[in-house]
């Protein structure tokens, strides 16, 4: 590993709601000088407590910066900031821009070109994880682009989890995607056995807890079928992302001229609690989209 990875690397973070803010947190704790911005200031300010440096605009983060971290709502705003707000005439040359945002494959690619053009690296490196992921340190991050490049930035993502290359410039979101349809589906499954054990007579929290460590174990059974037992559906990932995704998935798999039947059942029911009102809801809130069919049949 280079000298170049020690804490005296200057770090630029775009976007500190959910997740950005903790994974910003575990960057500063490790010692990196770290500039945040966030479109709502409140929520970068509370990052100065920890050491960050708070900057009123995207442009005044990255001067100077040797990396830059995006986790943004989508590839349309990520693009906005990039591009339209002057972020790549800001970056200097050899900066290298880490988007850990989910966004569509072929807008990663595009970002990739473009910045590659000017002289600057890419990264899409979306994470999964959550935030209880991001506040431990224990993110997956699925790395697209160039290994060399991953490998530079080893110690900057030691402090944010575990990285693995997966391929060129859009690989990672290809790999996030399959990661979102797999979360999507097993909350589905996880939610059908809540109602089945429930309408017939079995309590849900036992019924968790006798599952539990057989081959139905998962972190969706552990972390939101609590959620389902609890009734607890506040947001750590929202139903609304949730469905974005799905959709993303699905957009991919149609220009692969792949079928996929049980991701577009649950994009369809997905659909339909988000249109409902549910779209703010935890994304293991579809219990209560489930719910309310059985309670119409």
């Amino acid at each position: 590993m280079t000298s170049d990875t020690s804490p005296t690397r200057r770090i630029a973070f775009l976007g500190t709601g959910l997740m950005g803010a903790p994974m910003a947190r575990r960057l500063a704790k490790a010692g990196y000088p770290l500039t945040v911005w966030n479109r709502d200031p409140a929520k970068a300010e509370a990052l100065a407590a920890d050491g960050a440096t708070v900057a009123a605009s995207p442009v005044e983060a990255v001067r100077d910066a040797d990396v830059v971290f995006t986790m943004l709502t989508d590839g349309r705003v990520v693009g906005e900031v990039l591009f339209d707000a002057g972020v790549v005439d800001a970056l200097k040359n050899g900066a290298i821009v880490v988007d850990t945002s989910s966004i569509a494959p072929p807008i990663a690619r595009d970002h990739a070109a473009r910045l590659g053009a000017r002289g600057i690296r890419h990264l899409d490196a979306p994470v999964s994880g959550g935030v209880v992921g991001a506040q431990a340190g224990t993110l997956a991050i699925m790395a697209g682009g160039d290994a060399a490049v991953v490998e530079e930035l080893g110690d900057v993502f030691a402090a944010l989890g575990r990285v693995t290359h997966v391929g060129p410039s859009g690989a990672g979101q290809v790999c996030k995607l399959a990661n979102q349809q797999i979360v999507a589906v097993t909350i589905g499954a996880v939610a059908e056995a809540m109602i089945l054990v429930e309408a017939g007579g079995a309590s849900r929290e036992a019924f968790r807890n006798a599952i539990r460590g057989g081959f139905a174990e998962s972190r969706i059974l552990e972390l939101h079928g609590q959620r389902m037992v609890d009734r607890n559906f506040q947001p750590g990932g929202s139903s609304r992302n949730q469905l974005k995704d799905l959709n993303a998935v699905i957009a991919l798999a149609e220009e692969l001229a792949l079928q996929l039947p049980l991701t577009t059942t649950v994009q369809a029911e997905y659909t339909d609690f988000v249109s409902g009102g549910g779209g703010e809801k935890d994304h293991s809130g579809l219990l209560l989209h489930l719910e309310d069919l059985n309670r119409k049949v």
